[in-house]
């Protein structure tokens, strides 16, 4: 996942295969489209009124408890996170993931001029919302980067203890969930854990050691 050596070497099989590390185009490219996803699937979760796991569940949370933007909420949330991830994951990880945030809050905040979701049922957003910010979440982790928050402490377990992240990310979004139910309405909560599911059954499924090969 992090930037390492010019090239490296993966036993596939009874192969060697030689990677290389990802460009400069492949992240910044790579990362762009992590954060469309996000966004995405943010906007189709607030549209059913349903929440998510992780920093982005959390500031929709607040959002529907305070008169502030999920964007500048998701922000904000992030800021002690940046810090742990400068000490922890490196300046390089850090970097990216605060650019990735502060894209991800923009977008917020200007994708509502020109996307109008009239009607979602929470079923389509739990499935579809919970699936996008996975797929986020994936790709952003492929290319160094995170979405902040919750994330950055499980890819840093992943990497640090081989505690897989994805099952990390689960038993924090059962808290959030829990603390939902004192705010969100009980069938909301529920369409929410599905859409918790779906985020974390991308990350649990496709991000795990030997299943891709790059840096």
């Amino acid at each position: 996942m992090m930037q390492g050596a010019l090239s490296s070497q993966a036993a596939q099989g009874n192969h060697v295969v030689t990677v290389k590390p990802h460009s400069l185009f492949d992240d910044v490219y790579g990362i762009a489209v992590g954060i469309l996803f996000v966004v995405m699937g943010v906007l189709l979760l607030q549209a059913a009124g349903l929440i998510t796991g992780g920093v982005a569940g959390i500031s929709l949370l607040v959002s529907y408890t305070m008169d502030l933007s999920v964007g500048v909420l998701f922000m904000l949330i992030n800021l002690p996170f940046f810090l742990f991830g400068y000490l922890f994951m490196g300046a390089r990880f850090t970097v990216k993931s605060l650019i990735g945030s502060v894209a991800i809050m923009l977008l917020l905040k200007l994708m509502p001029g020109g996307l109008v979701i009239g009607h979602v049922h929470p079923m389509v957003a739990a499935l579809g919302g919970g699936t996008f910010c996975g797929m986020g979440i994936l790709a952003l982790a492929r290319h160094g980067a995170g979405v902040g928050g919750t994330g950055i402490v499980t890819l840093w377990l992943q990497k640090k203890y081989g505690i897989n992240a994805g099952r990390t990310q689960v038993a924090i979004d059962a808290v959030i969930l829990l603390v939902a139910l004192s705010i969100v309405q009980p069938d909301l909560v529920g369409w929410s854990s599905l859409s918790a599911i779906a985020m974390s059954s991308m990350v649990m499924a496709w991000h795990r050691p030997g299943r891709y090969f790059g840096n």
